[in-house]
């Protein structure tokens, strides 16, 4: 018997909504970085992009625990020498973009290199409720329901 490899033209794409008001960031991300990947699946191949379609929603109502809100730090750098930036995890909520705490928690837990970024593409994040993919009929993922500890007490 031969090893399965998943084709191309094989792969069943869904889309799932996650509503992340109340939910733990970490948590919330390990899990759609699994469904990204497609390894809740029995046909998971390595080298094709067999993952889900994500929606998620009210990401800027995402939380963490314990002090991270303020002892979180993000760095980038801008290219010129000493250039390295800093931003606290509650400037960037408060911020205008509240939902790239999600979606920068979800890249970094894809592996590097042109897959993850095509699988990253299939991610679509929105700080509030109101998203465009209505005519997919997205599915509703709900992560709260799977372990108490990914909500919020």
């Amino acid at each position: 018997m031969s090893t399965y490899s998943a084709k191309a033209a094989d792969i069943q794409k869904k889309w799932l909504i996650v509503d992340a008001k109340g939910l733990i960031v970490g948590r919330l991300a390990t899990l759609v970085a699994m469904r990204l990947r497609g390894k809740h699946k029995p046909t998971y191949t390595p080298h094709v992009d067999d993952g889900d379609n994500v929606i998620v929603i009210n990401a800027a109502k995402a939380v963490f625990t314990g002090r991270k809100l303020t002892k979180k730090v993000y760095h980038h750098h801008t290219g010129f020498i000493g250039g390295i930036k800093e931003r606290t995890a509650k400037s960037i909520m408060e911020g205008r973009f509240p939902e790239r705490i999600v979606e920068k928690a979800i890249e970094r837990m894809l592996p590097r290199g042109p897959l993850a970024r095509r699988q990253l593409a299939n991610l679509r994040v929105y700080p509030g409720a109101e998203h465009p993919h209505e005519a997919q009929q997205p599915e509703a993922f709900d992560i709260g329901a799977m372990n108490r500890k990914n909500r919020s007490a």
